[in-house]
């Protein structure tokens, strides 16, 4: 890649199940410009959403590629959606059709893996070798890097971690199981866990019982967040179930990879302060061997919910080259 052409911006864009958030960026990384709209659930509604929000950056910049970080499983080409639990793409050719459309380079990458490469690049893992990196949204996302490498398997889709089964017959799940780990771990399943506590004891809640009371569908991961820091006692039980059930998951993790660093992004994340030093206390407590091995490195993302889009804009520019 010539260092004229390399300096190029190119468009990151994170398709996630409940948004789609584009960027330009630099190749130092740096945000330029953002757009952003709901994600649709129909095929059809969010291509034309994903072009529209494209082409509004395209309005105001000059670029030389298209990164798509997706939830979902991508092609060893870097080409196809095979599957995504959260969108409406199955074997879906999205960076040709795309490519076609806006006449640039576009390619796929899982939203966990751009998120965990943008990390390494410029973030909470620069420099580091074996490290895992778990996106906690929607649901779980999860990428590996071996030796500064990211690690894809055979097939392109590993490693899906956030559909580990962890309860038997437990919760049911958009990928088809029961009891997978992001059901217990993840922004969609604190709304879930809330309702669970309120149902059992709705006095024990001094602020979202009469929300919920109100609007049902007004829950959120980000409002649960909210009323815990106002002393919320069902807000509050629910984040330590969350710090307990992400704390289990990092050691069963931690058992198969030993990794020296494993990285928490996504959006629950910046409301780490309510969760992280417990889920530490958790991960310690139930890692094989505990006390006799070295224990990872936890750390939060140092990009936000920037991480999957900027990743996405790095991994693209290798198509100027």
């Amino acid at each position: 890649m010539s260092s004229q052409r390399g300096a190029i911006p190119t468009i990151g864009v994170d398709v996630g199940g409940t948004s789609i958030r584009a960027a330009v960026v630099d190749a130092d990384g740096q945000v330029l410009d953002t757009a952003q709209s709901p994600t649709p659930r129909s095929a059809p509604a969010l291509q034309g959403a994903l072009d529209r929000t494209i082409r509004d950056l395209l309005s105001r910049n000059e670029v030389g590629a298209i990164g798509l970080a997706v939830a979902g499983f991508v092609s060893e080409d870097l080409g196809v959606v095979r599957f995504a639990p959260h969108l409406p793409w199955v074997g879906a050719p999205v960076a040709r059709e795309l490519g076609d459309r806006l006449g640039l380079p576009v390619v796929l990458e899982h939203d966990a893996n751009a998120a965990a490469w943008a990390e390494r690049r410029f973030g909470a893992a620069t420099g580091g070798g074996n490290v895992v990196t778990i996106a906690i949204g929607t649901g779980i996302g999860a990428a590996l890097l071996v030796d500064g490498r990211l690690y894809r398997g055979s097939h392109g889709v590993a490693p899906e971690l956030g559909h580990l089964q962890v309860v038997p017959d437990g919760r049911p799940c958009a990928c088809g199981k029961r009891g997978c780990w992001e059901r217990y771990c993840s922004g969609t399943a604190l709304v879930e866990t809330a309702i669970e506590l309120l149902a059992a004891d709705p006095s024990e809640s001094a602020v979202l019982a009469a929300e919920v009371a109100r609007d049902p569908g007004s829950l959120t991961g980000r409002r649960i967040a909210g009323a815990a820091r106002d002393g919320d006692r069902v807000a509050e039980r629910t984040m330590a179930d969350f710090a307990r059930w992400l704390g289990l998951g990092l050691a069963m993790v931690a058992d198969v990879f030993d990794p020296e660093l494993m990285v928490i992004a996504g959006g629950v994340a910046s409301s780490a302060g309510l969760f992280l030093d417990d889920a530490r206390d958790h991960y310690a407590r139930a890692l094989t061997g505990a006390g006799h091995r070295p224990l990872a490195r936890i750390r939060i993302t140092q990009l936000g919910e920037a991480a999957a889009l900027v990743g996405a804009a790095d991994l693209a520019r290798a198509a100027l080259g």
